[in-house]
């Protein structure tokens, strides 16, 4: 029997959730129950407070990640705008601070289970650093952010990407769950779920397979993001010339504000031969900055970042005296504010 855990958490999208429900379900009645589907939670049965009006859903086990079969993350409903405790990022990253990553992470690492998401799920699995590298889809809003992560943003319906299957906004949950549904159990299964539901599936399913299109002569900008499977983000060297004594030069500490959280840094900027180079440190992890450039009295930089979340930052930053003020920004994330002083 083909078995689907479909997780919830606090503040969880319930159209994610309750539209891959019941097309498992129905699917299973086509299919003389050779399919079982199930609410879980990370930590075992219990109500999940929705993101919308705060319904609750009953949870009826905790989540296996050794279980052959399918596991589906939903998205999170919440604020789209602000950094606030009810914004998306906010709710997706108390989710993604839970045993849930931990529990993906290893379902991923087995053979006879596929990992799915709608929405905002695919950013959930992102932030936690389990989707670089891979191609994957998510709500338009949160491409930029998904990119920011290490993951590939294909802009499709559903992605398929063999053991994730991944889907984009709220109402492809239907797509995704009707897509598993052939796949696993057959066209004919998913074809009498698609007649009682008076709903016909949308969309090509990407896969990276087959002939890659000429992206030299596309007539659509979206191909060259996934081409090759490169990545949408490159960075040059992480060298500028610079004609004048940078009052940027010496170790900070400083602050990062971001929806989930305080992050503590601690910068360390130089010239060498007019060249800006600069590391910066969190958590005992030291890495270089990615194309530092000095411009209109402003040091800007790339730099990825581990925790709280795993993503691409770009950073701008301005000093007075000893005083160092900027932002932080990666996709749809709200620009975090930089503070800091200079210690040496």
């Amino acid at each position: 029997m083909l078995t689907v855990q479909i997780v919830l958490f606090d503040g969880f999208d319930l159209l994610d959730a309750i539209a891959p429900y019941e097309v498992f379900c129905a699917a299973a009645m086509n299919a003389e129950n050779a399919l079982s589907v199930e609410f879980v939670t990370a930590d075992g049965p219990r109500s999940v407070t929705s993101g919308i009006n705060g319904l609750n859903i009953e949870a009826s086990g905790r989540l296996n990640p050794e279980r052959a079969g399918i596991i589906l993350v939903p998205g999170a409903s919440g604020d789209v705008e602000g950094d606030g405790p009810g914004s998306i990022p906010a709710i997706l990253g108390r989710a993604m601070n839970t045993e849930l990553t931990g529990m993906i992470g290893q379902a991923l690492g087995q053979k006879d289970i596929v990992v799915a998401t709608v929405c905002g799920g695919s950013l959930l699995l992102a932030m936690g650093g389990l989707l670089e590298g891979r191609p994957a889809v998510t709500h338009h809003l949160g491409m930029n952010l998904l990119g920011a992560t290490g993951a590939i943003p294909v802009s499709a319906r559903v992605v398929d990407d063999g053991n994730l299957v991944t889907g984009g906004g709220v109402t492809s949950g239907l797509d995704v769950a009707l897509y598993l549904v052939e796949r696993e159990l057959g066209p004919r299964i998913a074809h009498a779920v698609e007649r009682l539901f008076e709903y016909e599936r949308r969309g090509t399913v990407w896969r990276g397979t087959g002939m890659a299109p000429d992206t030299q002569n596309a007539w659509t900008g979206d191909e060259t993001n996934i081409a090759g499977n490169k990545a949408p983000m490159t960075y040059g060297t992480p060298v500028n010339k610079i004609t004048q004594v940078s009052d940027f030069e010496g170790d900070w500490d400083t602050t990062i504000a971001t929806p989930v959280g305080k992050l503590q840094v601690k910068l360390s900027i130089s010239t060498i031969d007019g060249m800006i180079q600069g590391t910066a440190t969190q958590g005992g992890e030291t890495v270089e900055f990615m194309n530092p450039v000095l411009q209109d009295d402003k040091l800007t930089w790339l730099m990825r970042i581990t925790k709280p979340m795993r993503l691409n930052l770009k950073f701008e930053v301005a000093v007075g005296g000893d005083h160092m003020t900027g932002i932080a920004k990666a996709g749809m994330l709200p620009a975090s504010k930089l503070t800091g002083k200079r210690v040496s």
